[in-house]
Parts: structure tokens; sequence; C-alpha cells
């Protein structure tokens, strides 16, 4: 079914495609066997023999799962999925930023994207490859598909490692830490510390009762080593892909069980914070129809001053993409 016709496929709600079986795909494909979200999940590369061998590894354990069926396709499978996550594009090495890959990538999805406009594809596009935001607005452009559909994995990862670095150091549960990363998932991030608390409790006050006051040099520390992990891992293990799959699974977790959790995916900015025309990585409400809504939250004049430099950065990248 390859000529476009008007009406959109049917959605399997139970199946979703993965495009792009490296480290980053395969792994995500792996968390999303153990989740119970699909009965189906479909496997498409370039190289279609990875397609396939990582499909019979990651099947093997469904014994131990649930039944399900995991194996490799082609363009004409994503029409009915539910989700398509896009992991396909050239891995960050050492010594290279995500904004490095942008041409490289952009080139990939060129021949990616189109073969899913084809289809008339009904479901949620989710883009993982880096550099994200630039590439999720990429992927809304090739597509054709509405905005709140074509969504980033962002700066969810961010959140997560940001959220796990002040649960270790107040020595509390990382889940009853609630802070953002903003901006652009790379070297431009920002952390939004005004917003940030622990079940409600200001951070501040929160470090003050376990015992830390030095809260300038801890907070700009954190913000370094959860800014520059990825190179520290790429450093050790030339790539990053756990982290990343849970961060996956989560925001697919959310989509198919209509959570409407608050993440900070990559979507498209119409004003908020004087950014318009561009995408970045902000908490917005996602559901089942992708990104419902946005959600203000609050920053300081240094960070929302920083995330205007972020979005500067990556419209300047954009400006100079030919589409």
């Amino acid at each position: 079914m390859s000529n476009k016709t008007s009406a959109v496929v049917k959605t399997n709600p139970r199946k979703a495609v993965m495009i792009g079986c490296g480290f980053v795909g395969s792994a995500s494909v792996f968390a999303l066997m153990q989740s119970g979200l699909f009965s189906e999940i479909v496997l498409i590369d370039a190289d279609k023999d990875k397609a396939e061998g990582e499909a019979m590894d990651i099947s093997h354990g469904i014994p131990f799962a649930r039944p399900m069926k995991i194996y490799a396709g082609g363009y004409d499978d994503v029409a009915d999925a539910a989700i398509i996550v896009v992991s396909a594009g050239a891995g960050q090495k050492p010594g290279e930023t995500r904004l490095d890959l942008v041409n490289k990538n952009v080139a990939i999805f060129k021949s990616i994207i189109p073969e899913i406009a084809k289809r008339n594809f009904g479901g949620i596009l989710l883009i993982v490859a880096n550099p994200v935001d630039i590439l999720t607005q990429v992927a809304q452009k090739l597509s054709g598909l509405p905005e709140e559909r074509v969504i980033g994995s962002g700066t969810v990862l961010d959140s997560a490692r940001l959220k796990y670095a002040l649960g270790e150091h107040l020595e509390v549960d990382s889940r009853s830490v609630h802070a953002f990363i903003v901006g652009e998932h790379g070297d431009s991030e920002v952390v939004a510390w005004s917003s940030a608390n622990v079940s409600g409790v200001e951070l501040h006050k929160m470090c003050e009762m376990r015992g830390h006051y030095k809260h300038k040099e801890n907070t700009e520390e954190i913000a370094a080593n959860v800014k520059n992990s990825a190179y520290e891992i790429i450093n050790r293990k030339h790539a990053t892909y756990y982290g990343i799959a849970m961060s996956v699974r989560r925001i697919c977790e959310v989509i198919m069980r209509d959570e409407k959790s608050i993440l900070p995916v990559s979507h498209m900015m119409h004003g908020q914070y004087g950014i318009d025309g561009v995408v970045l990585s902000m908490p917005a409400i996602v559901g089942a129809n992708g990104v419902e809504s946005d959600i203000p939250i609050e920053l300081n004049g240094e960070e929302a001053l920083k995330l205007k430099e972020s979005a500067d950065a990556l419209k300047s990248i954009l400006d100079g993409l030919e589409l």
C-alpha cells in the first residue's frame, strides 16, 4: 500500500513499530517487550538482517513476559500502528555534540518520514534520534501530521537523570523529586531550579533538612553532572541506551494508557515564554492523542533568559536546513 489515499488506516491499539535497530532502538524494544503495553512490535532497519536478529533475540524472552509477536518488517507495517518510534540515525561519537549530528540525521529522516506519510498513519510519531528537538520539527514538517501527534523524547531522560542525582544527594526516593530540565535536549538545556521540589517541599528547604547548605555550589555541580552525563557514558562505553529505553517505555505507557501525565517532551512552542515556531522540550500533558496542552512551570528571570537562548540556538540551526 504505497500510494497515498485519503482514508487514514484504522489503528491497532496494541501495535508499535521501531524504526532503527541500533543500541537505542533495540534496548527500547526490549523494555517495551517487558511492559505488556503491546501484543505486536515490528522492527524496521536499513539492515534487514540486524532487524531480524534483534527481533529473534528479544522474542526469546517472551516466555518470561507476556505472549506477543516481535518481528522484522517494512514500511507497509507502519500504517495501522498506534505508535511509531524513530530511533534511526547516526549515533553520537566521543567528542561530538548532539547538534553535530544534525545534517547526517536530517538526510536519514528525509528517506524515512515520507515513507510513513505515504501510509496514512493515524497514530503517534515519537522521535528519539538526536538532535531530538530539531528532528521532531523536521518530522512534523515532512510527515504533514498534526503537530500534537509528532513528539520527541525531549528532556524526559535529562529530567530523570536530574531526579536521580537529587535523590542521591538528598538521600530520598528519586520518585518523590519533582524537577524538570527544559529547552534543548543538549548543551543549552536549562535546569528549572525555581520550580523544583521534593513532594511539595521547596528544594532549598529540603536540602537544609538533609544537612546541605551550599546551595549554589551544589546546584551548579549537579546541573553540570547531569548535562555531561551522556558524554561521560559515551566516553566509557561509546553509547547510551538503557536510560533512554526506559524513557521511551514511559512515554509509550503514558500515551497507550491515556494517562495525561506531565512529561518534558519535544513539542512546538506557540508564544510561551516569548518563544514561537520552534520545537523545544517543555512540560506538557501527554495522553492518547499526543500533546494535549502546555504546563506553564515557574521560571525565574535567568532561567527564562537561558530558555530563550536555547530556543534561539535551535532556531539558528533550523534556519540553515533545506527541507
